[in-house]
């Protein structure tokens, strides 16, 4: 039967169930043996495949126009349609391989996320997954719709980023100030689809059992290398290590400034004075800048990224309508990754651009694996991916290497760079925080007030340094605009954790870089198929989250600023 279906993605996704059931009827009625398991198991991923692609390119073109009602209709069609009963054949064909014992070759890791995911599945539950895609719809369409008039034009917030880079801090505050009213004209409707968000999640996690919907998603997200206990641990020793490094760049800052306090226009313009970098005209030099890079870096890398310019998987411009963010999606049928972002000229582009490459390579190495063994591989490992991207590409961002910059700035882009590391993880603690008192305090986290108090409270003990006086409206809301927090419930510590990862990878890059992007690439290839410690140590790194690695890195860090900063 499965030599005759269809791998045509274009085709499959007008499948009904209908046309897609008796698939998943007939892997249930084979026999399991040794002798026939891992063609079983391919054939379930050949399915698996088809739907999850022809998913992900209907949510792709909902993002790229947020208007287009058509494009909408399709997503939520699916999800209402397709994805709850493959869910429900999916969780038999799940409990037949776990009932046969059988365990193949490369498959281990896959099986204890197979039976965590068992473990959870609720037929109750697939309703409401569809109602929290719809959700996250509406928020998409609420921040996609957030425009303002500036300079006789009509600008999407992100538009407006060049402008805080900007020298004029007059000019700086008032680009700052239009953003942050416009995003509060949408306070009473986030807050509402907020409400809508928890009450649904705090069900989901009721219908499965489960005590809270931490525990629900630790175990979604097979989360098995480290606990929210050791999560929480991780907060402190950031409150203990990295604050105060973030607190003295805050303060330098101030003083190259001269400005009596650090408001929040005052984080993106160069401190000394220097013009804003700009690093490309329009996407089309983004692209052909970064592909100079990866070329230099690694020959298949830049292999992999010329084949995705090539074949058109690339949507960066900003964009009225355009869903807010970036991302990279892997479309597992057609082996080749996606990418999305909103470029507007600023060398945090780069940095996206970057980031979400890597994430592509990942998927690239990860289709060499055998088919049955292309399980998705832990977050926190598909984070080191990106954001090790973005500090291997460091020394090619001069123009002589393929890159952006002459020498001087392609220095002031890295130190720009390291320091945003040492702030994010400072930031981090505050969303995963954040997400960890909603969770654990669900009543109150039902009342938006509660929510800015804490969310308040959490800045004030992580984000050292800024002023916010008078502006605690914007600040205590802050949470309203971290698309995580509505989106991905309990996504984000992963990206601390890779930073960490990262920085490790980073620096042996620093003393053998030809070795540091083999073991980058080696580990890459391992997919899903190793625990989360044997991941990072495949990439040369450590997995842990205690104050000494921390402070390893923040020393690394601060050390190489130094060494760039202009005497």
């Amino acid at each position: 039967m499965f030599a005759e279906l269809t791998q045509d993605v274009n085709d499959f996704s007008a499948w009904t169930w209908p046309q897609i059931e008796p698939y998943f009827q007939d892997l249930e009625g084979r026999a399991l043996t040794a002798a026939t398991v891992v063609a079983w198991l391919n054939d379930r991923a050949r399915l698996l495949d088809l739907i999850q692609e022809s998913y992900d390119r209907l949510y792709v073109a909902t993002t790229l126009d947020t208007n287009d009602e058509e494009a909408e209709r399709r997503y939520l069609a699916y999800s209402e349609q397709i994805i709850p009963p493959m869910h429900v054949a999916d969780h038999k064909l799940q409990e037949k391989l776990l009932a046969s014992g059988l365990q193949p070759e490369g498959f281990a890791v896959a099986l204890r996320n197979i039976r965590a995911e068992a473990t959870l599945f609720r037929a109750a539950n697939l309703p409401l997954f569809v109602q929290e895609d719809k959700l996250g719809t509406e928020y998409d369409k609420l921040i996609g719709a957030q425009t303002v008039e500036w300079d006789g034009a009509e600008r999407t917030l992100t538009q407006l980023r060049p402008v805080y880079q900007e020298a004029d801090r007059a000019r700086r505050e008032q680009a700052w100030r239009l953003a942050s009213e416009r995003q509060l004209a949408d306070r009473a409707a986030l807050s509402d689809l907020w409400g809508r968000f928890l009450r649904l999640r705090l069900q989901i996690a009721a219908n499965a059992d489960m005590p809270d919907y931490r525990a629900y998603a630790w175990q979604v997200r097979n989360r098995f290398d480290y606990t929210p206990e050791d999560n929480l641990r991780f907060h402190d020793a950031i409150a203990e290590v990295v604050v105060p490094a973030a607190a003295r760049l805050y303060e330098k800052r101030r003083q190259q400034l001269g400005v009596e306090t650090l408001r929040p226009w005052d984080r993106d313009v160069d401190p000394a004075g220097r013009d804003p970098l700009r690093p490309f005209n329009d996407v089309a030099m983004l692209k052909a800048t970064t592909a100079a890079i990866f070329r230099r870096l690694d020959g298949q890398l830049g292999e992999y990224f010329g084949t995705m310019w090539q074949e058109k998987l690339l949507d960066l411009d900003n964009r009225k309508g355009k869903a807010p963010g970036g991302y990279c999606i892997g479309w597992a049928v057609t082996e080749r990754p996606f990418i999305f972002m909103n470029a507007v000229g600023i060398h945090d582009d780069v940095q996206t651009m970057l980031h979400e490459a890597g994430h592509a390579f990942h998927a690239f190495e990860s289709y060499k694996l055998p088919l049955y063994q292309r399980t998705e591989p832990p977050m926190e490992f598909c984070e080191v991916a990106s954001m090790a991207m973005e500090l291997l590409a460091a020394p090619y961002l001069k123009v002589e290497s393929g890159g952006f910059y002459d020498h001087a700035d392609a220095d002031r882009a890295l130190v720009e760079h390291l320091e945003g590391i040492i702030q994010f993880w400072p930031y981090m603690a505050v969303v995963d925080g954040f997400q960890h008192w909603v969770y654990q305090n669900p009543d109150a986290a039902l009342d938006p007030a509660h929510c800015d108090a804490t969310w308040g409270a959490l800045w004030d003990r992580f984000m050292v340094g800024i002023d916010y006086s008078g502006l605690e409206d914007v600040k205590v809301t802050g949470w309203q605009r971290k698309l995580h927090i509505y989106h991905i419930p309990f996504y984000y510590i992963e990206y601390g954790l890779a930073q960490l990862g990262a920085v490790q990878v980073w620096r042996n890059s620093l003393s053998d870089e030809a070795q540091a992007v083999a073991d980058y690439r080696r580990a890459l290839l391992l997919g899903g198929t190793a625990t989360l410690p044997d991941l990072f140590a495949a990439a040369g790194a450590k997995f842990a989250m205690d104050a000494d690695i921390l402070r390893e890195a923040v020393e690394l860090v601060e050390a190489k600023i130094n060494e760039l900063e202009p005497a």
